[in-house]
């Protein structure tokens, strides 16, 4: 009896807190704008190649530029129309482990569900485009909460496996600092030339490339900001063989938005900083500050406080490390403490993370995207412990309201939101 408890139990740690909650569904303590859009969300792959690249890995003295075909997998989810009676559901794999051939690690395939209808048709409209870039080693599926939910609420998004550096196939890190931002900038043309291709014919009159942002955690992060114009330094360039990686980069003007989740190469150096001061792209950053992978005041603040032509905003969760963009840890990950780390943080509780993710991201991206107000939600007082709730019976906001719009009565806790105009520096260092 005691040991078919203990299995129960066990069982019960491993599912989300209920039989039907799934990541991403808003919590009851959820900010407002994590609840999921109207819009049914289709999902669909694509293998795209990009054609001809520099195989950095197999640089050697006598091949001293080598090239390959750059197989690259991509995940959109997009607004759907669906049959009757259609259900929102699918299952999507991946991989946990630390790369192919890790014994102590190995790469074990796992399942979970996501509220979307593979291979659905498309709704009619236009919509912005958003591509998410993964950690390293990630996968395309590691924020898949997200990418849900912003499709439910009118946009396209992209999520792509940047190919030898995913759990799956994860090599040299030279790979993922020359071609993270080649990946992305890849992804974006193609997309932008759907009606050319077979395979994406289907988004041809739905997507609005003109209108696109990128979202990027890690070294997804150090990715967007590369392909948005920020060139490498002269420590990035040593990292890699010689000329491996260009230091001229010319910005896509496509792209209106940044979000960058834990942005890793501030603290190492990776970035002009001449190039970072001239950065004009509006930019969200995401951050734990207690990072101990980018970095949080040497990292990611630096970042934040470096992009000076830029109007950007800085989301705190204080207390938190790295892991602040991801899916909550799979049940397989429970197998494995590493596993389970390269998911959760010790602080906070996932699901609370990705649901205030939510709330933010689509704020900002709505704002620069869209062209929708929704400054109410990012003009915020900087600390959410300091804010007052004064509220009248009629739920109308009294004199000495302060308290973070669009969070719940004693829900906004642990967290700062800061906010720089472009061509403002920090007042306080």
């Amino acid at each position: 009896m005691i040991r078919a408890w203990a299995a129960w139990a066990c069982l019960c740690l491993c599912l989300p807190a209920g039989a039907d909650v799934l990541y991403g569904d808003a919590r009851p303590d959820a900010p407002e704008l994590a609840a999921r859009g109207e819009a049914a969300v289709g999902v669909r792959t694509l293998d795209l190649v990009h054609a001809d690249q520099l195989d950095v890995l197999a640089i050697s003295a006598r091949q001293p530029a080598p090239r390959y075909d750059r197989a690259l997998r991509v995940e959109i989810w997009y607004p759907a129309r669906l049959a009757a009676g259609q259900k929102p559901l699918t299952t999507y794999t991946d991989v946990l482990g630390a790369g192919p051939g890790d014994s102590h690690r190995p790469n074990t395939p796992f399942t979970f569900q996501g509220r979307a209808v593979r291979d659905a048709g498309p709704a009619d409209g236009r919509y912005p485009l958003v591509i998410l870039s993964h950690g390293y080693p990630g996968s395309r599926l590691q924020m898949s909460y997200l990418a849900e939910h912003l499709a439910s609420h009118g946009y396209i998004v992209a999520a792509l496996d940047h190919r030898e550096s995913t759990r799956a196939d994860k090599a040299g890190f030279a790979s993922t600092l020359v071609n993270r931002p080649l990946d992305d900038l890849f992804v974006l043309q193609q997309l932008a030339d759907a009606g050319h291709w077979a395979q994406t014919r289907w988004l041809a009159g739905h997507l609005d490339s003109d209108r696109s942002a990128l979202i990027g955690y890690s070294m997804g992060g150090y990715g967007a900001l590369r392909a948005a114009g920020v060139a490498p330094s002269a420590a990035a360039r040593a990292a890699v063989p010689p000329g491996a990686l260009d230091p001229t980069v010319t910005a896509d003007a496509r792209i209106k938005a940044l979000v960058l989740f834990a942005p890793w190469g501030g603290q190492q150096g990776m970035f002009e900083s001449s190039a970072l001061a001239a950065l004009a792209v509006p930019s969200l950053f995401i951050a734990g500050d207690q990072d101990d992978v980018a970095g949080y005041t040497d990292g990611v603040r630096r970042l934040f406080e470096a992009a000076t032509q830029a109007e950007r905003y800085l989301l705190v969760y204080r207390g938190a490390r790295h892991n602040v963009a991801p899916n909550p840890p799979p049940a397989a990950a429970r197998s494995h403490p590493d596993d389970f780390a390269a998911y959760a943080e010790p602080v906070w509780d996932s699901a609370r993370l990705n649901n205030i993710n939510q709330h933010f991201v689509l704020a900002f991206l709505d704002q620069q995207l869209k062209g929708l107000d929704r400054q109410a939600y990012l003009r915020l007082i900087p600390r959410s412990d300091d804010g007052q709730w004064q509220m009248d019976a009629q739920g109308r906001p009294g004199p000495g309201h302060t308290y973070w719009h669009g969070f719940k009565r004693r829900s906004a806790v642990g967290l700062e939101f800061h906010r720089l105009p472009a061509g403002q520096s920090p007042s306080v260092p």
